[in-house]
C-alpha cells in the first residue's frame, strides 16, 4: 500500500494456508490481495494460478487437496493432467526455466488449449546481466506460444533489508549452513517489493508486459469475502427443521434431568435459551455437539462439555454439559448473546483413550471431503528461533546452549534486553564477535515467523457441501488424521465455526473410579449424579489435600485453598478463576 499498488498478488507453494492472513491484513491497508498458489507440478513447468470466481476458487482448492492428499504430511504430488482437469475459470502465468532455451511450447500450447485466453507466460528480471537479452528471448517465444509475456518479480521479501533472513531461511529449509549454502542461496537483494516506476524502468521496452499485471488483477475478482459456510444440517430427521428437532431434543432431556418437572424458572429459561438460539439459527450447530455425545454415551464414553457451554440449560437439557445452570444462576449470555454477535464455542472433553472413536465417527458420517481438523500454525518463539539460527550460522551447541539460557520469562517470546554481555564473557565467549551479534539480530527478527503447520488439538470442522472447497485439505502425520490449512484465528476472520473435540485424561480416571465403585459398592453414577454437596470433600480441599484432583492439584491452588476455604461449587469456581496470570498480577488473590 505505501507502494501505491491497487493489488497484490503473492502465492504459496502448492497451498491456501496464507491467504486468510493475506485477506484480512490487505483489508485494513485498504489494498485487494488476488488469491492464488503457486503449484509446482512433478512432470513439468511452475505455473501461477488465479482464480477468477467463487467457482474457479473452489476448483484450485480441490487441486491442492488431490496432490496434498496423494502425499504424506507436508509434500504436495500433482502432475499437468490434474491442473487441465481443474483449471477452468483460473489465470495462468507459466514460469519459465532460468535457461529460456529449456522452455517447452508443448505443455505452454497444452495450457492454451484447455483454457484459451487465460494462459500468460511470466518474465522476470534475475539482474544476472543478460537480462535484455532473456526478456526479448522471452518476448520472442510469447509470441510464438500465443501466450502473452507479463512482468513479474519473483519476490521472497518486502524490502531488501530482509536479505540476511531470507538466507537463513533457506538454510533452515535445505538442512545446511551458511558457510556450506553456495548456490543455494539468492546472488542479490534483488528479490523485494519494487515501486511501479522501478517496475517500469526494468521492463523498458516491454512496457505491455507490465500494464498486463493490471489487466490480469482486474480480471482476477475473486475475494474470500464470496466464501458462504454453511453448517451441516443432516441432523435434522425429515420434516422437521433444525430448531424443531433442537426444541424436542431438549424437552425429551427435561424429563431426565427433572424427573420432578422443571421449575418455572427453568422453563422459562429453557424458552429464552431456544428463542434466542432460533433467532440466531445455531440450532444444527447445537444439534452436532448433541450427536457426537450421543455417539460416546451409546458406547460408554464419558464426555463433558467446558468453558461457557455450561451456562446453558439447553446444553444440560441435552446431555452436554452435566452442571444444573439454574443452582448456580449462571448467565447463558455469557455463551450465546444476540449482542455480541460471536458464534457459539461449545468445547467438548472426551477420555483421552477413548477420543480417536469419536474422532473417526466424524470422518465417517461426514466423509473426508466435509470434515476435517483445523490446523494450529507453529511460529518461532525465542528458544526455537535462537537454536534453529545458532545451527545455520555454525554456532556450536554449547554457544547455542549459552544463547538459550539468556532468554527472560516462562513464555520464550522475546530475548528482553538481548544477550547478557557478561555471562558471556564468564563462559569464555566474546559478546563482541561478529557472528554472534548477527545470530542475535536475525533470532529477533525471526521471532514470530511461521515455522510449520500443525493439526489443532481437536477442533473440527464440518460443512454441509465440500470442504474441500472452501480449504485444501491434506494428510496428518498421525494415521487416519486429514487437517485443513486454516488456524482457528483464520476461521474466526471468515465466520467459520468448529467443534472441539478434546481429550482429557482425568476423564478416563473418573470412569475406571465409577467401574471400581460399582464393582465394590454396587452403585452407579455419571457426571450429573455424583454427589455435588459432600462436606467431607470440601473438608479436604480446605485442608489442601487436592493432590490428583483436577484443575485444583497445582502448588498455586493448594497454597490458596486453605485460604479460600471454599464450602459450595460456587466457591470452587471463584478460587480456580483466580489463579490465573491476570488476576494473580492484579492483587486479587489478595
Amino acid at each position: 500500500a505505501t507502494l501505491g499498488y491497487p493489488a497484490l498478488g503473492v502465492t504459496d507453494r502448492n497451498s491456501l494456508a496464507g491467504v486468510v492472513r493475506a485477506h484480512t491484513a490487505a483489508k485494513s491497508a485498504g489494498l485487494r490481495v488476488l488469491v492464488g498458489a503457486r503449484l509446482d507440478v512433478r512432470d513439468g513447468m511452475s505455473v501461477l494460478a488465479y482464480p477468477t470466481d467463487r467457482a474457479a476458487y473452489g476448483r484450485l482448492s480441490r487441486l491442492i487437496t488431490l496432490g496434498r492428499r496423494r502425499a504424506p504430511k507436508g509434500a504436495c504430488e500433482l502432475y499437468g493432467v490434474d491442473v487441465l482437469e481443474y483449471g477452468a475459470g483460473m489465470i495462468f502465468i507459466a514460469l519459465p526455466p532460468l535457461d529460456v532455451r529449456d522452455l517447452r511450447s508443448d505443455q505452454v500450447g497444452a495450457l492454451r488449449a484447455a483454457f484459451p485466453g487465460h494462459v500468460y507466460l511470466a518474465g522476470h528480471n534475475l539482474y544476472r546481466g543478460d537480462d535484455c537479452q532473456r526478456l526479448a528471448m522471452l518476448a520472442r517465444r510469447s509470441l510464438e506460444m500465443g501466450a502473452p509475456l507479463v512482468a513479474v518479480n519473483d519476490v521472497r521479501m518486502h524490502t531488501r533489508r530482509r536479505k540476511p533472513l531470507l538466507d537463513v531461511l533457506t538454510c533452515i529449509r535445505e538442512k545446511c549452513t551458511i558457510d556450506s549454502a553456495g548456490w543455494l542461496l539468492s546472488a542479490n537483494a534483488e528479490r523485494h517489493l519494487k515501486a511501479a516506476a522501478a517496475m517500469a524502468h526494468l521492463f523498458r521496452g516491454h512496457e505491455d508486459a507490465v500494464a498486463r499485471t493490471v489487466d490480469i488483477a482486474g480480471r482476477c475478482r475473486f475475494s474470500l469475502d464470496e466464501l458462504r459456510y454453511e453448517y451441516p444440517d443432516e441432523v435434522s430427521p425429515k420434516g422437521r427443521t433444525p430448531q424443531d428437532e433442537l426444541t424436542r431434543l431438549t424437552w425429551d432431556g427435561v424429563r431426565v434431568r427433572y424427573p420432578g418437572g422443571p421449575t418455572a424458572a427453568v422453563r422459562a429459561q429453557l424458552e429464552h435459551e431456544l428463542s434466542l438460539i432460533g433467532q440466531l439459527a445455531y440450532a444444527p450447530y447445537f444439534l452436532t455437539v448433541y450427536d457426537l455425545v450421543r455417539f460416546a454415551r451409546e458406547r460408554g464414553i464419558l464426555c463433558q462439555g467446558r468453558g461457557s457451554a455450561a451456562n446453558s440449560a439447553v446444553c444440560y437439557c441435552l446431555g452436554v454439559t452435566a452442571v444444573d445452570p439454574s443452582r448456580l444462576d449462571l448467565l447463558f449470555e455469557r455463551f450465546v448473546s444476540a449482542e455480541r454477535d460471536e458464534p457459539p464455542d461449545i468445547d467438548v472433553d472426551f477420555e483421552h483413550e477413548r477420543r480417536e472413536e469419536v474422532i473417526q465417527y466424524i470422518y465417517e458420517k461426514y466423509g473426508r471431503d466435509r470434515a476435517g481438523l483445523a490446523a494450529t500454525v507453529i511460529s518461532y518463539r525465542a528458544r526455537s528461533a535462537i537454536r534453529d539460527v545458532g545451527k545455520v550460522m555454525g554456532l556450536s551447541q554449547d554457544m547455542v546452549g549459552v544463547l538459550v539460557g539468556q532468554i527472560r520469562g516462562r513464555s520464550g517470546s522475546g530475548l528482553g534486553d538481548g544477550v547478557d554481555e557478561d555471562r558471556i564473557r564468564e563462559v569464555g565467549l566474546d559478546p563482541t564477535d561478529r557472528r554472534l551479534r548477527m545470530t542475535v539480530a536475525l533470532t529477533e527478527q525471526l521471532i514470530g515467523f511461521p515455522r510449520h503447520l500443525s493439526q489443532h488439538v481437536g477442533g473440527f470442522v464440518m460443512t454441509r457441501g465440500r470442504l474441500d472447497e472452501l480449504s485444501p485439505i491434506e494428510n496428518a502425520a498421525m494415521v487416519d488424521r486429514t487437517v485443513i490449512e486454516w488456524d482457528k484465528n483464520d476461521l474466526d476472520a471468515l465466520g467459520i465455526l468448529k467443534v472441539d473435540v478434546l481429550a482429557l485424561g482425568m476423564l478416563t480416571c473418573i470412569h475406571k473410579g465409577f467401574d471400581l465403585i460399582c464393582a465394590h459398592y454396587g452403585e452407579s453414577f455419571d457426571l450429573a449424579s455424583v454427589p455435588a454437596e459432600e462436606s467431607v470433600v470440601y473438608d479436604m480441599l480446605c485442608q489442601a489435600d487436592s493432590i490428583g484432583v483436577f484443575q485444583v492439584e497445582s502448588r498455586a491452588q493448594m497454597a490458596f485453598l486453605p485460604r479460600m476455604k471454599p464450602r459450595d461449587f460456587y466457591d470452587l469456581v471463584i478460587e480456580v478463576a483466580i489463579i490465573r496470570p491476570g488476576p494473580i498480577q492484579g492483587g486479587m488473590v489478595h
